[in-house]
């Protein structure tokens, strides 16, 4: 197989688990019913990747790269605090809504069973997530002369614990129950709270 023929491989082999993850929810999945659905041996996918881990790491880091790529658009397109942390979560539900496969990686159930170190990295996405969340909100007092109802820490994490629980739902019902759902509705009640204006001294 030619060099520019491998990351094409790679990319098919990745393709083909996040379907069977949203195809066959609940189920193990297999090398060897991961090698039937690429249509290659299980040796050949072990030329690409040396352990199942390694490409459900390879589809946390394409998880990671989609997301945080969109999120630097953001921060340069979207002046307010409000609405930076609105299209985020925004972006974030409807990236899981769109890949149901990925979704059930993000909300952790399909990693039981495997490394440890799987686990630690979709956390690790998450508290990056949060942290990211909580710099626009302290940002918000030097750029816009607004702070959070509560600590920016808390209030981060309030967010960020939105939207794991509305991924982790969508998961849970076989996706079913779509994470933006009801979100304009929500997103109006968290936001109308989110920030209020400093006290300016007398």
């Amino acid at each position: 197989m030619s060099e520019d023929q491998k990351p094409r491989r790679r990319e098919q082999i990745l393709q083909a688990l996040a379907l069977m993850l949203e195809e066959d929810s609940g189920k193990r999945i297999t090398t060897a019913a991961l090698a039937r659905q690429v249509g290659v041996s299980e040796a050949a996918l072990y030329r690409h990747f040396p352990s199942k881990a390694r490409m459900f790491e390879g589809l946390i880091d394409f998880i990671e790269e989609s997301i945080f790529a969109r999120i630097t658009r953001i921060l340069e397109d979207v002046p307010d605090a409000t609405s930076r942390c609105g299209t985020i979560l925004a972006l974030l539900l409807g990236f899981a809504e769109k890949n149901p496969g990925l979704a059930r990686v993000m909300g952790g159930d399909v990693l039981t069973g495997e490394t440890a170190r799987l686990r630690q990295r979709v956390n690790q996405l998450f508290e990056r997530l949060e942290m990211q969340l909580k710099q626009i909100l302290r940002e918000a007092e030097l750029r816009e002369g607004l702070r959070p109802t509560i600590p920016a820490s808390a209030a981060a994490n309030l967010l960020a614990a939105q939207a794991e629980g509305r991924i982790s739902q969508y998961v849970r019902s076989d996706f079913k129950r779509l994470p933006t759902e009801h979100w304009e509705d929500q997103w109006s009640l968290l936001s109308a709270h989110l920030l209020r204006a400093t006290a300016q001294p007398a």
